[in-house]
């Protein structure tokens, strides 16, 4: 006989505590080959999707469909940013009526990282990919040898590194160029 409370297991990757930037860029990438990946339905609204991000503490998830295919993805920051209204304000309706596939980041507009050369770079690399990307999270795929197929290997984020390097590291809206940095970036 189960017992009431009872959950499953959940398995959980162990990051080393800290690192610096001649350490290996693998060190602080979540490995979906270690831990599972999180995703909503393209369908869920918006409050569905915050709730799942907030139980399972994460702050991006993969926005696919029945068949676990990648339709996208969708983080904290594009619930709380100005996507939503935008939508609103094109469309009309009410804020509940808005779903995921509304406000996504769609799969052909997502950038990857290639994993063989994450697993050459130093966390220092990295540092400068997220500078240079102007993101939070960066996804890494690897290639199937046997089909030729792309698969989502891990994600990259700089919540994990700046936990893992002990200070803030801020990618977005940073200047890509000198010229960005003689307007004002």
């Amino acid at each position: 006989m189960i017992e009431t409370d009872v959950t499953y297991h959940k398995p959980s990757q162990a990051f080393k505590e800290s690192v610096d930037l001649e350490d290996p860029a693998i060190e602080v990438m979540t490995d979906f080959t270690r831990v599972t990946a999180i995703s909503v339905n393209p369908c869920a609204n918006l409050e569905q999707a915050r709730e799942r991000m907030i139980s399972s503490g994460v702050q991006m998830l993969f926005v696919s469909n029945q068949y676990h295919e990648v339709m996208g993805l969708i983080t904290i920051n594009d619930l709380n940013g100005t996507k939503p209204m935008q939508v609103l304000s094109e469309n009309g309706g009410k804020m509940e009526d808005i779903m995921v596939r509304d406000i996504m980041t769609p799969r052909l507009k997502l950038e990857a990282l290639d994993f063989s050369e994450i697993q050459k770079a130093r966390v220092g690399d990295l540092l400068e990919t997220f500078k240079r990307m102007g993101r939070q999270h960066a996804l890494v795929v690897e290639k199937d040898e046997s089909d030729d197929k792309q698969t989502i290997r891990g994600v990259l984020s700089t919540t994990q590194l700046s936990k893992q390097l002990g200070y803030e590291v801020q990618s977005s809206h940073m200047a890509s160029n000198i010229a960005e940095m003689a307007q004002g970036g």
